[in-house]
């Protein structure tokens, strides 16, 4: 199936036994429909290009044949026909001028605002995934300390099984991306009025600390609060937030009470034309 695709996010990289270190990459196709893209290189998304130039890979259309993955029951779930992405077209970046205007008019197609009808369709048959989603009002940012080496048979693997996507027969050997240590929760409230919490695992948050800990000199703390000075401060005051969620195909299999982790933040300006006034 020849498929184009917005991209809108990529989780935390993965190491894997058969594919270096993995991506789970979303996006949006023209009619709003969401789409996931297992695996993907990370390196292969580090230098997505366009007549020869690298270009940011987030809000980019990109085309190529997809596979529907036979071992993943959830509906969205997509596989590259070809791993040395031959048959991949690159096309333009959408900015954000106007107020994400033209983002908006694919990513927000259809947005849910309860939790529970969301939960509700990822059941069988409908067994949905990938969602847009609208908090009521987001009330806390939460900072949590979390492993800090990866699992010794993550780490064997990324040194025994690396690829070179350029040339197969020729392996690379190099370090395994340095592991978060600290989780970054949303806690909100929803349409019903339900107060929710759920992890961010989107590699964009992932880049902001490491780059605020450079800026920081190492200090973790100073890191930790620049990121919820963004994620918190900023964006709830400057920013109309809504959600990217999708399952982990883990809890989803499980059949947990909720299989959704937010996989992106959708973070456009408020407009002051449009926004409602309290007063």
């Amino acid at each position: 199936m020849r498929k184009k695709v917005l991209i809108t996010v990529t989780t935390f990289p993965l190491p894997s036994r058969s594919y270096d270190e993995l991506v789970c990459t979303a996006g949006v196709l023209e009619d709003g429909t969401w789409i996931r893209i297992y695996p993907m290189p990370l390196s292969f998304l580090k230098e997505l290009k366009i007549h020869g130039r690298v270009q940011k890979t987030k809000y980019t259309w990109i085309e190529l044949d997809l596979k529907k993955r036979t071992n993943d029951f959830r509906p969205e779930s997509h596989s590259p026909n070809d791993y040395n992405f031959k048959d991949l077209v690159v096309y333009n970046n959408i900015g954000t001028d106007r107020f994400w205007e033209e983002r908006k008019m694919y990513c927000l197609k259809n947005v849910y605002t309860n939790m529970s009808k969301l939960i509700e369709d990822s059941k069988d048959p409908q067994n949905v995934s990938l969602a847009t989603f609208k908090p009521l009002k987001i009330t806390d940012f939460i900072i949590e300390e979390s492993e800090r080496e990866w699992k010794p048979e993550w780490k064997s693997l990324i040194q025994q099984h690396q690829i070179n996507f350029d040339n197969p027969d020729n392996p690379i050997q190099k370090e395994l991306s340095a592991k978060l240590p600290y989780t970054f929760s949303y806690k909100f409230e929803e349409e019903s009025g339900t107060t929710r919490t759920l992890m961010i695992e989107d590699w964009e948050i992932a880049q902001l600390f490491w780059n605020c800990l450079r800026n920081s000199k190492g200090d973790e703390t100073k890191a930790c609060q620049a990121v919820k000075k963004k994620y918190f401060d900023i964006f709830t005051k400057e920013h109309d937030i809504y959600f990217f969620l999708g399952t982990t195909r883990e809890w989803h299999t499980r059949r947990s009470r909720n299989p959704f982790v937010i996989i992106g933040v959708f973070y456009p300006k408020k407009n002051p034309d449009t926004q409602l006034s309290l007063w």
